[in-house]
């Protein structure tokens, strides 16, 4: 049931399909005889030095995938020189995945019912050093996500999903002992002082209750005058959208279709991101995500307007397989992709891509 949730999107998976799809039909210009024998992969984003264009997403119940997952995560970032992104929805709170890095991270918040307790949670955040906050703005209501429906992982499972979940656990004793008995304790470390609950699964039910349908784009000034750091609205696909989130006076957005899993046959974030990154100009930082599978990939985010690209599936399947390890081997092997593929496409400083790598230019 965990790796559906994390491999699976809404209704048919169409948009989810689309990321990966539409991003293979992007070609690059294969360039010759140019120097490329100095390739430098870092840049700057809101004011942080980066050893490549990459920041880890949020994704959430991450510490359900390996043992306190979230704070293994961002250990394996911190040590790449790349960003971390603490999910809202996160099994281990702001505070213990602080404590186990020495730099900030970043969080990710959305908009929900309950203003005193979201004031809470951008203070607290401030509080540890936190300079960026994602603000998503793609879920004012859930997508249907039939894989978790199957699954048993949805909020109320009905009696045969809930068995189905339980054999699932069973067969898997190694996930037992290590994060069900041992990751202990199972529940969204960010939202504990506000519900009465203490798993997951109940707490996923105050999530759905407590997400907010009325926000608009007027409610950003409540964030901007509560938060002193940079403001990332993440879950942008139109150019209008764009533009009013450049109003807001927020510092960047993130290109996102939040991987296929709201609104199915949205465009892909591949798309949609050239029209957006050509409206906003200069004036926001641009990001994107979505369909993202190599250092190649990368590379082709950022030729299509992106100056970095957020990693959602990459490292939470990571963190599955080999935990730190694993997400550590991740973004070393993507930055291996992407120093070949600024190779071999003649491009020597990842800050200087642009669309004159592709074929086609959008």
């Amino acid at each position: 049931m965990l790796f559906d949730y994390i491999d699976g999107g809404s209704y048919s998976e169409v948009s989810l399909r689309r990321n990966v799809s539409d991003m293979e039909t992007i070609a690059l210009r294969q360039r010759v005889m140019r120097d490329v024998s100095a390739l430098d992969t870092s840049t700057t984003l809101f004011g942080r030095a980066m050893s490549l264009p990459v920041a880890l997403g949020p994704v959430g119940f991450a510490g359900m995938f390996a043992k306190r997952g979230e704070v293994q995560a961002a250990r394996a970032a911190e040590a790449a020189g790349v960003p971390f992104t603490l999910s809202t929805v996160g099994i281990c709170s702001m505070e213990e995945v602080r404590a186990g890095v020495k730099n900030p991270i970043w969080y990710q918040l959305y908009m929900i019912k309950d203003r005193g307790y979201m004031a809470e949670l951008l203070g607290r955040a401030a509080g540890l050093g936190t300079d960026v906050l994602v603000f998503t703005v793609d879920l004012p209501v859930t997508g249907a996500r039939y894989r978790d429906l199957r699954s048993g992982f949805s909020v109320t499972p009905p009696p045969m999903q809930r068995i189905t979940r339980a054999l699932h656990t069973a067969t898997r004793p190694g996930w037992i002992a290590d994060v069900y008995l041992g990751g202990r304790p199972h529940h969204f470390g960010n939202l504990v002082a506000a519900i009465k609950e203490r798993q997951a699964g109940d707490f996923s039910g105050w999530v759905h209750r407590n997400f907010d349908p009325t926000v608009t784009w007027k409610d950003i000034a409540w964030v901007r005058e509560r938060w002193p750091g940079k403001i990332v609205i993440k879950g942008v696909l139109d150019p209008e959208d764009a533009l009013e989130a450049r109003a807001t006076g927020a510092d960047g957005l993130i290109v996102s279709n939040h991987g296929g899993r709201q609104l199915d046959g949205a465009l892909s974030s591949v798309k949609a991101l050239p029209p957006i990154a050509e409206a906003v100009g200069e004036a926001m930082t641009v990001l994107a995500d979505g369909g993202v599978r190599s250092g190649l990939d990368v590379l082709k985010m950022l030729a299509l307007g992106a100056k970095g690209v957020m990693l959602g599936r990459a490292w939470a399947y990571a963190l599955g397989a080999g935990g730190e390890a694993g997400v550590t081997r991740m973004l070393a092997r993507m930055q291996a992709e992407l120093k070949v593929a600024m190779a071999l496409t003649g491009c020597a400083d990842v800050k200087t891509a642009s669309s004159d790598l592709l074929v086609e230019r959008p």
